[in-house]
């Protein structure tokens, strides 16, 4: 009994002392003052997991106090079948809605059958996710395409 219970607070203490644990980042303060001079984010996702990934980076960044003017998030493919009212998405995103900007592309709104109607709130169509995302880089967004989980790669545009 006694071991289990030092066993216990050891662990506990191992968890409450890791700064990394359970997700949570915390970042230099020169990593902090370099991304905040330019505010402006983009990403482009084709999957679940890169949408939440994209959320989890906003998170960081408000967690450490990295400025943001915009942040905006792209999606195109398959994942858009599941930005619809009262998916498990809609609830996910529900605390950054006004916040973060999530952009669909009507092509593949189109492809997949979803229409505008279908959305939950705070989703906005775009015209192609292609040409968003070349808009936002036009506009000086620093941007990175999260591709599809098999090629385990992110492409990323640095000015």
């Amino acid at each position: 009994m006694k071991k289990s219970l030092l066993c216990l607070i050891t662990l506990t203490f191992i968890f409450l002392g890791n700064e990394t644990c359970f997700g949570q980042t915390t970042l230099k303060k020169e990593t902090v003052t370099d991304l905040s001079k330019t505010p402006n984010y983009a990403f482009g996702v084709k999957d679940e997991d890169g949408f939440k990934s994209a959320l989890s980076i906003y998170d960081t960044f408000i967690e450490n106090g990295v400025e943001i003017e915009n942040f905006e998030i792209v999606m195109k493919g398959p994942v858009v079948k599941t930005m619809v009212k009262d998916s498990e998405l809609e609830k996910y995103f529900e605390k950054y809605n006004g916040k973060v900007r999530v952009s669909i592309c009507s092509v593949a709104m189109k492809r997949l059958g979803v229409s505008k109607e279908q959305l939950f709130p705070g989703l906005e169509v775009v015209e192609t996710y292609t040409v968003r995302v070349l808009q936002l880089q036009a506009l000086g967004y620093n941007s990175i395409i999260y591709w599809e989980k098999k090629q385990h790669s992110a492409r990323v545009n640095f000015k």
